[in-house]
């Protein structure tokens, strides 16, 4: 017995409250349509409907079966939908934001356009907390763990920061030992584009401590800080990803890192409300699996 056959004829009689107008719907006759009702209910052991000469209700049972099957065949659509999307080449205009860390993400951009020939990007990259939906974007790169029950979400990566400088650098300045030894180090801060605020370096202190760093130079660019801080400029704190190959090689020296506590968080949003489609799909695969794995 066909039980599928039978929850969709269970599901067209009770919203039509007519056999008759079931049957037409499924291209079945009413007798079939009948037949399959009787089947369902033997095989979930209840009855779904009361019959009469005039009248379809149902059951106690049957309202609760109800809901259960039109999730049922809710779920059957949207897999049908999911496996005609797959087939589907991914092709079109896809508008993403994110981080101004434009040279890190350039070889993720690069294989992504190189696997995925029929998409065009048009990238903004930013520091901004973009509105993903009132400035029509397909998908952002976030930090932080953001709220918006617009939004849908997929988790990138956690990240560290990293406090670093130079060895051209600490050849004219012994590196600090503790914290409050930081205060006689050059500093490159960082400014934030929507708030003005310098940036906290994420220290752990004894109580009531507290380190003033010199604002040697500030800017509002990640990037532009490492290079200042690979030419010896001064200290700086920076997520341990970006910085992570230079201290393997060697041109720049992670210090303090026992002091240094706090974990980020990266992201993938886009709006609830746009269907998954094939470039969309593609952008989000691809980018999960690469962006942070170097």
């Amino acid at each position: 017995m066909d039980l599928l056959a039978g929850i969709q004829a269970f599901v067209q009689v009770a919203e039509t409250k007519s056999f008759a107008a079931a049957a037409r719907n499924l291209g079945l006759s009413p007798s079939a349509v009948s037949k399959l009702i009787s089947r369902t209910e033997e095989s979930v052991g209840a009855q779904l409907l009361h019959r009469n000469t005039r009248s379809i209700s149902l059951t106690s049972e049957g309202v609760m079966f109800l809901g259960r099957s039109r999730c049922i065949l809710d779920e059957l659509d949207e897999a049908r939908n999911e496996l005609a999307r797959v087939s589907e080449t991914p092709r079109g205009r896809l508008r993403i934001s994110l981080p101004n860390l434009g040279d890190y993400f350039l070889s993720v951009i690069d294989g992504f356009t190189e696997e995925f020939s029929e998409i065009n990007l048009e990238i903004d990259f930013t520091d901004r907390l973009v509105d993903v939906i009132d400035e029509g974007f397909d998908i952002v790169a976030r930090t932080g763990k953001i709220s918006d029950s617009r939004l849908t979400s997929r988790f990138l990566s956690n990240y560290e920061m990293r406090i670093v400088g130079s060895p051209t650098y600490f050849s004219r300045n012994p590196a600090p030992t503790s914290p409050l030894e930081l205060e006689k180090h050059e500093c490159i801060q960082y400014r934030f584009p929507s708030s003005g605020k310098t940036e906290v370096w994420p220290l752990e202190l004894p109580e009531q401590q507290e380190v003033r760093l010199k604002e040697t130079i500030v800017c509002n660019n990640t990037e532009a800080r490492m290079n200042l801080a690979l030419r010896g400029k001064g200290l700086a704190c920076l997520p341990d990803f970006l910085v992570r190959e230079r201290i393997r090689s060697g041109e720049l020296v992670s210090i303090l890192e026992e002091y240094v506590k706090w974990e980020g968080t990266f992201q993938l949003l886009w709006p609830s409300s746009r269907h998954r489609n094939p470039k969309l799909r593609a952008f989000i695969d691809y980018f999960s699996e690469n962006a942070f794995n170097k």
